[in-house]
């Protein structure tokens, strides 16, 4: 009981430093990345349309490259089926995905910078710019 009022104080100064990053973020906003789509593959498309709809394809990418991963490396399987119209598709990050794609830092890096996540994709694959 004797110490009350210096623990009072070390919580309130405890707590202000702890608060102090979200005060100063008040109001401020980080606008997501625009995205190019203009690839030369793309361009040549009639359709814009990947393997899935757009929707699902921003929030579920990574966990079908992951289904992805498991399903060739574990069981042999490399044709992928759409949910979406049944078309299928080689299960490969380089010959699907990076072949419209191709503008990795257009692409992929300005969402997952914006997101501030580093996939492992690249510890296997070699991306688009660096093909000789």
């Amino acid at each position: 009981m004797y110490n009350s009022r210096n623990i009072i104080i070390g919580l309130v100064i405890f707590i202000g430093i702890f608060t102090l990053p979200f005060v100063f973020g008040i109001g401020k906003k980080n606008d997501a990345p625009k995205l190019s789509l203009d690839t030369p593959k793309i361009n040549e498309l009639e359709a814009k349309e990947c393997i899935e709809d757009t929707d699902f394809m921003r929030s579920n990418h990574m966990k079908l490259l992951s289904e992805w991963k498991v399903s060739v490396v574990r069981d042999g399987n490399r044709i992928y089926v759409s949910e979406k119209d049944g078309k299928e598709y080689e299960m490969s990050l380089e010959n699907t995905c990076l072949d419209c794609h191709s503008n990795k830092e257009e692409f992929c890096d300005a969402c997952h910078t914006y997101a501030q996540v580093e996939p492992n994709c690249w510890s296997c694959h070699v991306g688009p710019e660096e093909v000789k």
